[in-house]
């Protein structure tokens, strides 16, 4: 145990604590304890982000996963149902001026609908939304129409 008995027995005390509460949270359920009811998915549609990550209210979402010049921000969802999903927020965009790495993010205030929801091909347990519309409420960037709409990878 090396020439310090009395620093391996303190060290080896101090892993025997940390242990004991680890081997708990990580035990087999028991015999004796009843099983636990599967965990059951939200019926609303969730929202894939751009790492194929389902999310539910979100606060914030990439609208351009390439270079990330677009995206949604300080989401507050209204509803979020079976059918849609409400929120506002900001929509941060780059005006990619000289040129993308040099540009500067101009911020938009939105309103943003999420819908027509279908079955997840990469999980077909879990439905998505598969359109996004952005309503432009002050301001907008140079040359986008009030209204935009987005269809959402599957």
């Amino acid at each position: 145990m090396g020439r310090n008995p009395m620093r391996a027995a303190v060290t080896l005390c101090a892993a025997a604590a940390l242990a004991i509460p680890l081997g708990t949270v990580w035990a087999a359920p028991s015999a004796e304890q009843p099983a636990q009811p599967p965990v059951q998915r939200t019926q609303d549609p969730v929202l894939v982000d751009c790492a194929w990550q389902p999310e539910v209210r979100p606060g914030s979402f990439l609208l351009a996963c390439g270079d990330g010049n677009s995206r949604l921000v300080s989401l507050n969802w209204l509803r979020w149902d079976a059918n849609a999903a409400v929120g506002r927020g900001t929509n941060a965009i780059n005006d990619c001026d000289p040129y993308c790495a040099a540009g500067t993010f101009h911020s938009y205030p939105v309103t943003v609908r999420l819908d027509q929801p279908r079955t997840w091909e990469k999980d077909p347990g879990e439905r998505h939304y598969t359109r996004l519309t952005l309503t432009y409420t002050d301001g907008r960037p140079d040359g986008s129409p009030r209204v935009v709409t987005y269809p959402l990878w599957a």
